[in-house]
């Protein structure tokens, strides 16, 4: 009896965590550059004195798809989109770097900063960049920033920095609690000149919606099966209670 109640209380716990990392994906279907979270389920023998008896189930987050979300044009002067492999790198609260594929951008109102829409610094060749007043921005497919400066002739552009566009290992990657993707040995990556952006547009999430939501259905009812099986349990203990007490 021990036993039926324990392998599906675990399997409704680790239900939950799968749940949980799905629920994440389906609230991130419209964000920018989302990569979607992968969810495994793994048993594993208890370790232990006495015989090796007891399974459990474990859920885990092995990974991060990385298939690239649809191109959608936003004519955007702002807007970026990678094309293909490669990432952003930003500037991190703490300091250090991260990449993301949200093209998103703006310039803040303090200092003149390109930033992401969360207010990250995206940086250059130099550090975090910075734009002086401007009429006119373009992003070229290589990075490079032009402004047409306020109060100049039309056609006078001055290039202000290029974006640090990177594209590590995918291996070498880890996604953190707040979507941006670090190196997993804290190492800096180095500018890749093959990594191509593309102006006044953006990509979107790849979450699969239609899927995402079946993997929720099909979750929900394992979670609905495993709770049955505990009430399953918890009578057959009582009925057996009940014998013993006649006899």
């Amino acid at each position: 009896m021990d036993r039926m109640l324990y392998i599906a209380m675990n399997g409704a716990k680790q239900t939950m965590t799968a749940q949980a990392i799905t629920a994440n994906n389906l609230a991130n279907v419209n964000s920018t550059g989302f990569r979607a979270d992968l969810a495994a389920m793994m048993s594993l023998p208890v370790s232990g004195t006495g015989f090796a008896s007891r399974v459990y189930s474990e859920t885990e987050n092995p990974d991060v798809d990385f298939q690239s979300g649809a191109i959608i044009p936003t004519g955007n002067e702002l807007d970026v989109a990678i094309s293909g492999d490669g990432w952003l790198t930003v500037q991190t609260p703490d300091g250090n770097e991260a990449y993301t594929r949200a093209g998103n951008l703006q310039v803040s109102a303090q200092g003149g900063f390109l930033t992401t829409v969360n207010g990250l610094p995206l940086l250059g060749n130099g550090g975090p960049v910075s734009i002086p007043p401007y009429e006119k921005i373009e992003i070229a497919s290589d990075g490079t920033i032009s402004i047409l400066p306020v109060g100049q002739e039309p056609g006078t552009l001055s290039v202000v920095d290029r974006i640090r566009l990177v594209n590590p290992a995918k291996e070498d990657l880890f996604k953190g609690t707040d979507g941006l993707f670090r190196h997993r040995n804290n190492e800096t990556a180095i500018p890749d000149i093959n990594v191509a952006l593309l102006g006044g547009a953006l990509e979107s999430s790849n979450v699969n919606a239609v899927s995402a939501l079946v993997d929720m259905i099909n979750q929900a009812r394992s979670f609905e099966m495993q709770v049955k099986m505990m009430k399953t349990a918890d009578e057959n203990e009582q009925t057996s209670a009940r014998l013993m007490q006649i006899n």
